[in-house]
């Protein structure tokens, strides 16, 4: 296998161009990560070779009731593999990489990404018992070749360490792909942006640039990460109680400058949740985390230390019902109970449709006596997305004739596509996608095609599509309205009914207190039955269509209300 990889490594990664041919089209096409935050994934297609950036997951919006995550339709991939030379991967947050494990049970190719990028995912697929891909590393500036394309990897600073923007390659022209990004001069990990990159790209001509656009409705610069360490110093240094730190497992610039502060204040670090444990313990074997020996003590030794010396750094910023943050807010977790004194520090942005969940434990732990620094009360958080000025400047570094822009939701990319215009990008050069959408260019101008199959796939447990649209609805509406089962039982001999009808209902009302309405109900299903026509009853679909439409329509026009029924006919 290793030498596998040797072989693989020497026939990518090489500075030669790739043979010259016939000027054909390039298709642009995202299949996730436009219109929403999250589930980033864009298709690179030219003549036979396919080559995909990033392939993201998205957390359940409030009404996907039962989703555990969402991740795009890769239909359009799966009709295409055999043109599928490489994925590319940006960084490794999970709205980037986390629908890989569901990609790469359906097609085994290539996988490159930076060191930590590519640790994250090797662990990620361990988990998903896929152990046959080959996941290549490569460094900031390393250039691969798949198929006509060539693709260079160019340092950008983000909240995750190891992040890169792509210049990609292609027989029509240069196009630059910046990930997530944001200009940090002074960054955790003394690693800066590569502008000069960036620059070269711009003077030597840029066809394309697909820019991040999360931040594009907020005015300004976005703060250095390094601010952060400002609030953290202010909070320990005011605090004699333990500090429990939640922040994003893969955030390890925010990790760092926790353990940094710990250290300052003689404090050890407990990190709890097992995303945080193993993504902490991955980037510390890297050397993409420092710290002096013993810092890091196991949560066994909790008890032994005093409240002054305890640093607890997990997961859970978001409200996740099942993280460690929740379990501690509601006094379910084995080892760690919140009491007065404590202060809990919540170490990132709110993620829209969370914060209900999130207001929720802030509220259980502040009843329970901890003192809760957050976002809105205190500078404990940055963004890792560039604001408006820095993605002005991103244009003038790269001087594109087309502009995309990626990664936000609509009034983001309007936004953005706005502040193009003002940058001197004229209107007809930018494009507003959507996913699906395939933007073809070629040596006659740009244009938008029409769409290829897009959407979203529901994942409930680990089988990708094991949620569709319909179970959703339903869901929706046993929330709403509840349900109602009539159970009747016949002969099957002779076709006669000879019990029930007998009337459940779960979320609908609640039956001791109101036993007149499901007397009444009880009641209209008996008339029915016994006004059947035999036919109708010979035949157990016709039977339960018809007591459905007829409750059905009494239920809405007694008691507006449109609960599911499930008649059920039982033969004896």
């Amino acid at each position: 296998m290793r030498n596998y990889f040797k072989l693989l490594l020497k026939r990518i990664i090489k500075p030669e161009a790739p043979e010259p041919q016939a000027v054909g089209s390039l298709l642009v096409i995202p299949l996730g990560g436009v219109e929403e935050i999250g589930l980033n994934m864009t298709v690179f297609q030219y003549g036979d070779d396919i080559v995909i950036v990033d392939a993201g997951l998205m957390f359940p919006e409030e009404e996907m009731l039962g989703v555990d995550i969402v991740i795009p339709d890769f239909t359009y991939i799966l009709e295409n593999r055999e043109k599928i030379r490489a994925i590319v991967l940006t960084h490794g947050h999970e709205d980037h990489v986390g629908a890989l494990p569901f990609l790469l049970k359906e097609i085994n190719v290539p996988v490159f990404g930076t060191a930590l990028t590519i640790a994250l995912v090797r662990e990620k697929l361990k988990e998903f018992e896929i152990t046959d891909i080959p996941l290549i590393s490569v460094k900031p500036r390393d250039i691969i070749t798949l198929g006509v394309f060539r693709v260079e990897f160019i340092r950008v600073t983000h909240s995750i360490v190891d992040g890169v923007g792509l210049g990609i390659q292609t027989p029509l022209g240069n196009i630059i792909h910046t990930g997530d990004f944001k200009l940090d001069p002074t960054p955790v990990d003394g690693e800066l942006m590569d502008f000069h990159k960036f620059t070269e790209y711009g003077e030597k001509g840029t066809m394309l640039l697909m820019s991040d656009s999360t931040n594009a409705e907020k005015g300004g610069f976005t703060f250095s990460e390094k601010e952060v360490r400002r609030g953290f110093e202010d909070i320990f240094s005011k605090t004699s109680g333990r500090i429990i730190i939640a922040t994003f497992a893969s955030n390890i610039h925010r990790v760092q400058q926790a353990i940094d502060v710990a250290v300052q204040h003689g404090r050890k670090v407990i990190m709890c949740g097992r995303s945080m444990i193993s993504n902490s313990a991955i980037a510390l074997e890297l050397g993409y985390l420092k710290m002096p020996p013993d810092t890091w003590v196991k949560i066994e030794n909790l008890k032994k230390l005093h409240d002054e010396e305890v640093v607890i750094i997990t997961t859970g910023s978001q409200g996740e019902p099942m993280s460690v943050l929740s379990r501690i807010a509601i006094n379910e977790h084995k080892q760690i109970k919140v009491k007065e004194g404590d202060t809990v520090i919540l170490s990132a942005k709110v993620i829209p449709g969370n914060e209900r969940s999130i207001g929720r434990i802030i509220n259980h732990l502040m009843r329970r006596g901890a003192d809760v620094k957050y976002e809105k009360v205190s500078d404990i958080h940055v963004s890792g997305h560039a604001s408006k000025e820095e993605l002005k400047l991103m244009m003038n570094l790269v001087k594109p004739k087309y502009f995309v822009p990626i990664h936000g939701e609509y009034r983001h990319l309007k936004y953005h596509y706005r502040l193009a215009e003002k940058s001197g990008i004229p209107q007809e050069n930018i494009f507003m996608l959507e996913n699906g959408s395939v933007l073809e260019i070629n040596e006659s101008g740009a244009s938008i095609r029409e769409k290829v199959t897009s959407g979203r796939i529901f994942i409930d447990g680990r089988d990708a599509g094991s949620v569709e649209d319909i179970v959703l609805r339903d869901r929706r509406r046993l929330a709403h309205d509840g349900i109602v089962i009539i159970l009747v039982g016949i002969e099957k001999s002779t076709k006669k009914i000879i019990s029930g009808p007998e009337i459940i209902s779960r979320g609908f009302v609640f039956e001791d207190a109101s036993q007149d309405i499901i007397n009444e109900v009880r009641a209209l299903m008996d008339g029915t039955l016994k006004d059947l026509d035999d036919d109708v009853i010979a035949d157990v679909s016709l039977m339960q269509a018809k007591m459905r439409s007829t409750l059905k329509k009494y239920l809405r026009n007694t008691m507006d209300r449109k609960p599911m029924i499930m008649p059920i006919i039982m033969e004896v």
